[in-house]
């Protein structure tokens, strides 16, 4: 566990300090239980990357088909084309 130092309103401090008396909890358990609850709930974007290629062009149900296809095509491209050398 780490230590942070956080800074509280008076009022906010008064009624935590006596929450954690009611509860028999000490302040630092009632404030971490807080902040997880609420980093949980926090919402999360998407990464960047998602729907980045998004074109319509190829649906995600036929991208397998079409990445073999296009290997497929480049391979064939490959061998016909002659090296130079």
């Amino acid at each position: 566990m780490e230590k942070t130092t956080l800074y509280l309103t008076k009022e906010l401090q008064v009624e935590l300090r006596a929450l954690a008396r009611r509860r028999g909890r000490p302040q630092a358990e009632l404030i971490r239980d807080a902040v997880a609850e609420y980093v949980a709930r926090a919402e999360r974007p998407w990464p960047r990357s998602i729907g980045i290629a998004r074109s319509g062009a190829v649906p995600a149900s036929e991208a397998k088909r079409w990445v073999h296809a296009e290997w497929d095509r480049e391979d064939a491209e490959r061998r016909r084309t002659p090296r130079p050398g």
